[in-house]
């Protein structure tokens, strides 16, 4: 009987060479698979801050834009009013006087409009929003809003009315008086739709739609023998002014 032995070092090597690499070192195993999965969790916090940095920036874009104010200015007006008869006399020693303080953006401008003094009128802010073309009045004494649309022919543009109020900071300004007429049409139960600006000027008030009374048939004789006459109570006074002349605005129940 023939033993045949093997050498056991011979056949730990021939088993070596059939053995991979990556099981004999569990770390060189593992080490493409860490490395796939951190390279995947940086791509991913990279990704999130990105969003938050977005987000950051617009949502400071709007609080900027929304509630930083941008310029506030002060200025009056002295003015004449010519279809009082004045202008065929001679000049008042005096002149009536409007003051104001402004608040302008590119896209709003808010008029703080205090009590006058010497003559009749109401305390008011009127709010125009130019990217939706829409005029706020806020009657302080009423403590009620009216909306009607942007009168571009009266109210200037942002930069012209930054120019306007930066010259009469210097002094005063002599002019004359334009009469507006407006008429309330209309009760206004959700004023969203309005706008950011004038749901925060208007919000918990009551909120009407107005319009000119030139462009109602039927309304533009109420003084002079029309449908009826207009009561002093049923109506109030704002003198304003967003351009080279003082505005009388008239809001009046039609």
């Amino acid at each position: 009987m023939v033993k045949i032995a093997f050498n056991s070092a011979l056949a730990q090597k021939a088993l070596g060479k059939e053995v991979p690499a990556a099981v004999k070192d569990p770390e060189l195993a593992s080490a493409p698979a860490g490395s796939e999965g951190s390279t995947g969790r940086c791509l991913l916090t990279l990704l999130g801050i990105a969003f938050i940095l977005s987000g950051l920036i617009v949502g400071g874009a709007c609080l900027y834009r929304y509630f930083t104010p941008k310029r506030l200015y002060h200025g009056a007006m002295q003015f004449n009013d010519v279809s009082a008869g004045a202008g065929g006399e001679s000049q008042p020693y005096y002149l009536p006087r409007v003051e104001e303080e402004v608040e302008i953006s590119d896209s709003m401008a808010v008029i703080s409009i205090p009590p006058p003094r010497f003559r009749p009128g109401d305390p008011a802010y009127i709010l125009h929003d130019f990217n939706r073309k829409l005029t706020a009045y806020l009657d302080l004494t009423l403590r009620t809003c009216f909306v009607i649309p942007l009168n571009t022919s009266v109210v200037l543009p942002p930069q012209d009315l930054i120019d306007l109020f930066s010259q009469l900071m210097s002094g005063s300004y002599r002019s004359y008086l334009v009469h507006e007429d407006l008429v309330v049409t209309e009760r206004i139960d959700d004023i969203k739709p309005l706008g950011f600006y004038i749901r925060r000027l208007c919000d918990g008030k009551e909120t009407y739609r107005m319009q000119r009374r030139s462009s109602l048939p039927g309304l533009d004789g109420l003084n002079s023998g029309g449908i009826h006459k207009r009561s002093a109570d049923e109506c109030f006074t704002i003198h304003h002014f967003e351009n080279k002349f003082v505005t009388e605005t008239r809001i009046c129940k039609a």
